[in-house]
């Protein structure tokens, strides 16, 4: 059992909090049973898996599968676990895996999300997961957006981060364009645009564009698009929260597609 938080090895996890870590050394952290039992469904790989003997008692068939997908396995103390941690009250298990993307298709998605300079990492974990469950087939970010690996965006996720396609690109401009060139419809997400997002037809091939949550998305890409729409509001309410405003849209192609079936 590793008791000490000078063991190189708990030195080694804690540096993976920092983003640069992360990207040097092309790993991110699985924090808490959700994440585990989602990479054990899918065969992620696992470097390392640390857990508190009380977690090792409590899941022992987990704890089975992931030291048969991991590298190496450690029991450590609660303390320990505290310190490796990213949250406050961690329970009790956290992994080192791969960082294993770009992951996305040269195909265009029949339906797709673009999302520019995005900084708050439960917003993008909470829009993975509805993209999970209204069938977007990938999702790009820019560069310049919160980390896809971040702890906090694969804990809000809550698992959906491994069965999404996705990836980060410095040019989103190109991007868009060659999706256009295929005959993908463009749809940019604007406050002050005519169309409301009901008025779309949404059963065809589709990218949807979602900006920043303070200036929202840059003229740059706003004029590439085909359409531009907005979310109607009454009472001059504040603007909605991003990932509350993917989730409508993505709902509503939901919905349209449904129907068609």
């Amino acid at each position: 059992m590793i008791t000490s938080i000078k063991n190189p090895l708990i030195k080694e996890i804690r540096k993976l909090h920092q983003s640069k870590a992360r990207h040097d050394r092309q790993e991110l952290i699985l924090e808490g049973t959700n994440l585990i039992t989602a990479a054990c469904e899918i065969n992620y790989e696992i470097n390392i898996i640390c857990c508190t003997e009380d977690w090792q008692t409590k899941h022992p068939q987990l704890w089975q599968k992931a030291t048969k997908k991991s590298q190496r396995q450690e029991v450590v103390t609660p303390e320990i676990m505290e310190a490796i941690a990213t949250t406050v009250n961690p329970d009790g298990v956290i992994a080192t895996a791969p960082r294993k993307y770009p992951r996305v298709s040269q195909l265009p998605p029949n339906l797709g999300l673009i999302i520019e300079r995005l900084q708050d990492p439960g917003n993008l974990g909470t829009i993975i997961r509805t993209a999970v469950a209204t069938g977007v087939d990938a999702l790009w970010l820019s560069e310049d957006s919160v980390d896809l690996d971040h702890p906090k965006v694969l804990r809000a996720s809550t698992g959906a981060w491994f069965k999404l396609s996705m990836g980060m690109t410095s040019s989103l401009s190109s991007l868009i364009k060659n999706y256009q060139q295929q005959g993908t419809q463009i749809i940019a997400t604007l406050p002050q645009a005519e169309k409301t997002y009901w008025d779309l037809d949404l059963t065809i091939p589709s990218i949807i564009l979602i900006g920043n949550e303070g200036a929202g998305l840059s003229t740059e890409l706003a004029s590439l698009a085909d359409q531009r729409v907005k979310i109607p509001q009454i009472n001059e309410a504040e603007s909605l929260n991003v990932a509350i405003a993917t989730a409508l849209i993505l709902y509503e192609a939901l919905r349209q597609r449904m129907i068609l079936q």
